[in-house]
């Protein structure tokens, strides 16, 4: 199928979890004889040296610029005067909807799948179905920040933004001839909102044998881990309760433990965690630091999506202690494949029992790593997502 896509982001380097997911659906959709012809959004003009990576597996690669910051004076009035939300102002890239224009003109495709709904601003009205993927629901996510700013004055001002980004996110919805979500729960979420809507499920996933490849040895100093990527909101909050209600407790208990803070624009966010017990660090390969800790630990309270630490950390064979929220979009059970708590209290104590049981720790690590091989490896996923274009675009 000749198929037009758009992400707000490069699919490469693999430094989020919407590159992540991207990258290799498109690597495998194309070696299902799917053409691929690529528009995506770039922040900085050196991320296009990582362009020749795409076109291993697109017909072509078109990137646009846009703002290098988020929080400039003219994406804020912006917003302020238009009945756009921040998110779709922030990621508006001058020439791109001419471009596609342009683009669906020349060629022709069977169908157009837009990555997130604050691409969709840039499509024009056209016949060719149109497919959208939801990687969060969006308004949940800034409903749940704006709930918990401390700020009152600057509360109507949030709230007035996710109303607007509610409103366009549902319009685009029903723009969609079809819509994917991550889980059953976003999936449900939305039925909830427009229950008429066409919706299927296609979850993230994980390159297990990747995950799986041994690189280093597990520390012997008992090393908790958060991973991320700290331009999210949730990402930050969790970070906020893991080092404030969690690790003090955790380090009472064990004293030589030490709590490492890894992620994208971790040293940005948290300059001033850094100490003799705390690691903020940006790395290249999650691999390694996966191998060295000894679990990873997620307070997540921020719905929406699935979380891709989970499955590498599974797939690494590293346990994982999360919340009910920060679980969904898996499979796995409490006390199976993973530890869930919800209260801080009860998640450091999971951690503490964690690492002073090992038989516990390998059930728990072993059943997760087979899990994550038989369900979530991204050959499958893949396979599904081709199929929903199948049924979409051969109309």
């Amino acid at each position: 199928m000749r198929v037009l896509m758009l992400t707000p982001y490069l699919p490469y380097p693999l430094l989020t979890g919407g590159q992540t997911r991207s990258y290799n659906l498109i690597k495998r959709l194309s070696q299902l004889n799917h053409e691929i012809t690529l528009f995506c959004l770039i922040k900085d003009k050196n991320e296009r040296e990582f362009v020749p990576e795409l076109q291993k597996f697109c017909k072509e690669v078109k990137v646009f610029n846009r703002p290098e910051k988020p929080w400039t004076l003219t994406n804020i009035l912006r917003t302020g005067f238009s009945f756009y939300p921040f998110l779709v102002i922030r990621n508006w890239a001058k020439g791109e909807s001419i471009a596609i224009a342009k683009k669906l003109q020349s060629e022709k495709f069977d169908l157009i799948h837009a990555e997130t709904f604050y691409v969709m601003p840039h499509i024009p009205k056209t016949n060719i179905p149109i497919l959208l993927v939801e990687q969060t629901i969006e308004y949940l996510v800034y409903r749940h920040f704006a709930d918990e700013v401390k700020m009152v004055f600057f509360k109507p001002f949030l709230y007035m933004d996710v109303f607007k980004m509610k409103y366009w996110e549902l319009k685009y919805w029903q723009k969609a001839q079809r819509v994917v979500a991550m889980s059953e729960e976003d999936k449900k979420s939305m039925l909830s909102q427009i229950p008429s809507l066409n919706v299927d499920i296609v979850p993230n996933g994980v390159d297990s044998e990747y995950f799986g490849r041994k690189l280093t040895d597990r520390s012997k100093t008992p090393i908790v881990l958060y991973l991320g990527n700290f331009t999210w909101l949730q990402n930050r909050e969790a970070v906020d309760i893991l080092v404030n209600k969690i690790w003090p407790k955790v380090k009472i208990r064990l004293p030589n433990a030490k709590l490492w803070i890894i992620g994208k624009n971790a040293e940005e966010f948290f300059p001033k965690l850094e100490s003799s017990d705390i690691r903020v660090d940006e790395v290249k390969d999650v691999r390694v630091v996966y191998q060295q800790a000894a679990i990873l630990v997620a307070p997540i309270y921020g719905g929406g999506g699935t979380r891709y630490k989970n499955f590498e950390a599974f797939a690494s064979g590293l346990p994982v202690v999360t919340t009910s929220i920060g679980i969904r979009g898996t499979k796995a059970k409490d006390g199976i494949e993973v530890i869930i708590r919800d209260e801080p209290e009860e998640i450091a104590e999971a951690i503490i029992q964690l690492l002073n049981n090992g038989k516990l720790y390998e059930k728990i690590a072993g059943k997760a790593k087979k899990m994550v091989q038989v369900e979530y490896d991204w050959d499958p996923i893949a396979n599904k997502l081709s199929s929903i274009y199948q049924s979409l675009g051969g109309k």
